[in-house]
């Protein structure tokens, strides 16, 4: 029987099994826990469940298990641990960001590191049937995610980088307060709408400290200065789109369109042809994607040209916005891989 690569990493990652002899001697199969005496010397993946407060360790296949305290002494003691193990991967969930320290220190001890979605990590939990949820079968789980499905290990930002992302993730923390208090005001009682404005007015102030602060991360940075001013080139685009697009020039098209999800995927089934949606992706840059888009089929005379070809097709204008935004896309990248300003077509050029 052929059996497809998912078949395989499942059952790979099944508990081990014996098989035994007439005797009723067992004899250990592929995937089975080795010895105490060579574990150190056995390939291994390390899955981590990041809490707040404390970091669950399990190692497959030996199993073993460590639980240190998510601060600077626990991490040192994890790496420690990990030294004299021949390590394959290490997986990692996002956590919303506690997981930065964690993964930052790892790849720095030059540990092969990956950071996957957790919805991953949960779906290939219920594929091998562990519906229990605690921090120690998470770890457990993230280990054997990582034999079977061997995810590529990221390259970690740098300290720049890692600035200008917390600049951006505060900035979109404000906004989303500055939208609800907008909100709050249309409804509340005159007794409090004195007091929503001053919010409102002291959000506003903060959010252009933000930009200002911002913009002046991206002059100081040789790293950002130069793709920045590549792609403020474009109609459309502005300085928060500039900086949030990931693995800026490092993917290919198809790569980077499903790194954002803005790529359709079918629905199809037997004969049965679904609608064709996006899904997955960053939602964050999506977002900001979407707003430069929306400038851009009105500035930009190649997408104002595309949306408007598809819209005159019968097109629903979200979904020609959604097309606009993967060809927005996969310009910005091709200008960012061969370092090149924006060129306007000649027939777009007046």
């Amino acid at each position: 029987m052929i059996k497809n690569k998912l078949t395989v990493a499942v059952e790979q990652a099944l508990p081990p099994q014996t098989h035994r002899t007439e005797t009723g001697e067992a004899i250990p199969v592929a995937g089975s826990r080795p010895t105490q005496t060579d574990a150190l010397a056995t390939e291994c993946w390390v899955g981590i469940d990041v809490a707040k407060a404390y970091l669950d360790v399990a190692i497959w296949p030996t199993q073993e298990r460590l639980r240190v305290p998510r601060d600077e002494a626990g991490l040192a003691a994890l790496i420690a641990w990990l030294q004299p193990r021949t390590l394959t991967l290490i997986v990692l969930e996002a956590t919303g960001g506690l997981e930065t320290l964690v993964a930052g220190m790892l790849v720095e001890a030059q540990f092969p590191t990956a950071v996957i979605h957790p919805r991953q990590a949960r779906d290939f939990a219920k594929a091998l049937g562990v519906l229990a949820k605690t921090d120690a079968l998470d770890a457990l789980v993230l280990a054997r995610f990582g034999q079977s499905i061997q995810p590529e290990p990221r390259l970690w930002k740098d300290e720049e980088h890692q600035a200008l992302a917390a600049l951006l993730q505060r900035r979109r923390r404000l906004v989303t307060m500055l939208v609800a208090e907008k909100n709050r005001l249309a409804s509340a009682h005159r007794q409090v709408q004195a007091d929503i404005r001053i919010t409102i007015t002291w959000l506003e102030q903060r959010l252009q400290a933000l930009d200002d602060d911002l913009q002046g991360q991206l002059r100081a940075s040789p790293v950002w200065r130069e793709p920045d001013a590549l792609l403020r080139s474009v109609p459309g685009i502005g300085p928060v789109t500039a900086v949030t697009l990931p693995e800026r020039g490092t993917l290919d098209r198809r790569q980077i369109s499903a790194w954002v999800g803005v790529c359709p995927l079918n629905r199809d089934s037997g004969q049965y042809r679904g609608h064709r949606s996006i899904f997955g992706g960053r939602a964050v840059v999506r977002t900001a994607l979407y707003m430069a888009t929306l400038t851009a089929s009105r500035l930009n005379p190649v997408i104002k040209a595309f949306y408007q070809r598809l819209r005159a097709a019968g097109k629903p204008a979200k979904v020609a916005l959604t097309a606009g935004m993967r060809k927005l896309l996969t310009i910005l990248n091709a200008m960012l891989k061969a370092k090149t300003p924006w060129q306007p077509p000649e027939e777009c050029r007046a």
